[in-house]
């Protein structure tokens, strides 16, 4: 067996700058669409990526377990370890680095400690489902115990319908059982990750160490109205659905900023109106609304401010409007100390540039932060662009994101080791 991380190395340990790259351009050819990639959930596609990484792992040294949900678990010899994950399939037509950017620096890290004769003493997992095809983090939480038989019987593909149990059974892994986290064996969890936002690039920085990641509430918002006529029907005793939920998004935008956070954020990403034809006043109308702050407390201004627009909309009519909460997750804080080791890595690779910054979007990490210490690591994503095939970053910022990656489990591993 390789020699322990101790006190001793204090040479950072240098990643494989080509291999990395070419990793990378391998994976991206996967489902390729213009110059990003179109991998959904246990499609042809992200079976066929899962395969990959799956050999990948296996040439790194690493015992590898696809389980039932589909994870695809790469565990090393050491009875003490970090954790690393984030995962492989994609948003529809959407970017090549979001996910299996941070799997990459992974499997990067496992192959420095290797080289530089260390124990790497690191599992690498590509977690199922991150971006939600089926379920919400149906990956990680199953792997953290917070999925149910249930869940997993009710979940459908997002967009034709397909029940989770027969896309398991497409990709060969029904049946299998889930792994679990075992909370002794992890010294904490890091994930790397695009920013997916332009805080980075316009501020001239290189690293961002993720201090805490947003919580965020999905709400179904409805109205009822009367469909009809849309020549013969006069303004004045019209009830359309669709107008209304119009007025209640300007009454929301101008609302939120009263009781909003410094880094609120809010979004109506879907409406629909039925029957959605030209000639016809909608009877009806629905739109899928979303908000996000890393303070749990103004997560409960903002609902308390919607649900007071709704009842304030009510009691003056036309529409009757509803709402009706479709999923949450919960703000997660990143662990002090992991955050510190990643600084000290970013400080000495990159020396002031990068800062400490909130994650506006979700992340597998903060599943684990419920149970385990957790971290992660964002690099500069060009103009700020994600979830679209044009998302990218520069080719010198993914090979520094890798070292410092790299040098940020080192440090950890050394303190672990001292700490013996």
């Amino acid at each position: 067996m390789n020699a322990r991380v101790s006190a001793a190395s204090s040479e950072p340990t240098e990643i494989d700058r080509e291999r990395l790259l070419a990793d990378l351009a391998a994976l991206s050819a996967i489902g390729a669409y213009k110059s990003g990639v179109h991998r959904p959930t246990f499609s042809a596609e992200d079976i066929k990526a899962r395969a990959w990484f799956a050999e990948r792992l296996r040439e790194a040294g690493l015992a590898v377990e696809i389980d039932g949900i589909g994870n695809t678990i790469g565990r090393c010899s050491s009875g003490r370890a970090l954790l690393a994950g984030s995962h492989l399939e994609s948003q529809p037509h959407a970017g090549r680095l979001d996910g299996p950017l941070g799997l990459l620096y992974g499997l990067a890290a496992v192959r420095a400690l290797r080289a530089a004769d260390l124990e790497p003493a690191l599992d690498v997992a590509a977690w199922a489902d991150e971006e939600g095809w089926f379920g919400q983090f149906l990956g990680s939480r199953s792997f953290c115990g917070e999925v149910t038989e249930a869940e997993m019987d009710a979940a459908r593909q997002r967009t034709d319908g397909t029940p989770l149990r027969a896309a398991l059974a497409a990709a060969g892994v029904a049946g299998r059982p889930r792994a679990i986290l075992p909370p002794a064996r992890y010294l904490g969890y890091a994930e790397a990750h695009i920013e997916q936002g332009d805080r980075l690039e316009s501020e001239g920085l290189r690293i961002g160490i993720v201090s805490a990641i947003v919580g965020m509430r999905n709400v179904i918002i409805a109205a009822e109205g009367v469909q009809n006529h849309a020549g013969t029907t006069r303004m004045a005793i019209r009830k359309d659905a669709g107008l209304a939920l119009c007025k209640l998004c300007i009454a929301i935008d101008q609302a939120f900023p009263a009781v909003a956070g410094s880094r609120s954020v809010w979004t109506t990403g879907r409406m629909r109106f039925e029957p959605g034809e030209p000639s016809v006043i909608p009877g009806r109308a629905e739109m899928h609304f979303q908000f996000r702050d890393t303070d749990p407390a103004v997560l409960e201004r903002l609902s308390g401010r919607l649900h007071a627009l709704i009842e304030e909309t009510n009691r003056t009519g036309p529409c009757r409007i509803t709402a009706r909460l479709r999923s949450a997750t919960e703000p997660a804080v990143m662990d002090a100390g992991m955050q510190d080791a990643f600084a000290a890595a970013a400080e000495a690779l990159a020396p002031g540039g990068w800062t400490r910054m909130p994650s506006g979007a979700g992340h597998d990490a903060q599943n684990f932060a419920r149970h385990i210490p957790a971290v992660m690591l964002f690099v500069p994503s060009i103009g700020g662009i994600s979830h679209h095939w044009a998302e990218d970053t520069s080719e010198a910022d993914i090979v520094l994101g890798a070292q410092v990656f790299a040098e940020g489990i080192r440090r950890l591993l050394v303190a672990a080791d001292r700490s013996r």
